[in-house]
């Protein structure tokens, strides 16, 4: 049971993982219609017309989006990898522990990323854009949450439970 716990924690971090990668990476946070136009923006670039262009302007809130993002990323890698690593010493190591903490962390930066980012679109461009939505990368972030917290989770269980397991005695009776 406590392999399952902690390898089903591993596995929830490894599909959180790929999930903020991609989500992190991909141009398709928001989607709405400028000058008749299609458009889409991501964390690094817009695109109108199939024509993708960097961001120029720095405005804080996509420079906070995307520092918590990069930080949601490296926190979750560092979980999974120390979650893989336990697997070598016993579930009995701290690094079970470690790797949760750093799941849930993952979690926690990422929420503030997209917390930040639906507090300032809903407020600007729900004002300035009557037919926007948010598209698929930003509903991955959504879903990378969930299964970064699950992860972290799972992983505390497991090395909440064995802490709490006595250590198997190897006394022989002679």
């Amino acid at each position: 049971m406590l392999y399952s716990l902690a390898g089903g924690g591993t596995l929830c971090g490894v599909a959180a993982l790929v999930l903020l990668i991609v989500s992190t990476a991909t141009d398709f946070w928001m989607q709405y219609r400028y000058s008749g136009s299609s458009a889409n923006q991501g964390l690094w670039r817009f695109c109108i017309n199939h024509k993708c262009h960097a961001h120029t302007i720095t405005v804080a809130f996509w420079d906070a989006t995307r520092a918590f993002m990069l930080l949601a990323v490296l926190s979750c890698l560092a979980g999974v990898v120390l979650g893989l690593s336990a697997f070598t010493n016993g579930t009995k190591n701290r690094r079970v522990r470690t790797g949760g903490i750093a799941l849930v962390l993952s979690g926690f930066l990422a929420l503030l990323a997209l917390a930040i980012y639906t507090g300032v679109t809903v407020t600007f461009f729900g004002k300035r854009f009557l037919d926007w939505r948010f598209s698929w990368s930003y509903i991955i972030g959504w879903v990378a949450i969930i299964l970064a917290f699950a992860a972290g989770v799972f992983q505390l269980c497991a090395y909440q439970r064995t802490t709490a397991e006595p250590a198997p005695s190897n006394n022989l009776d002679s």
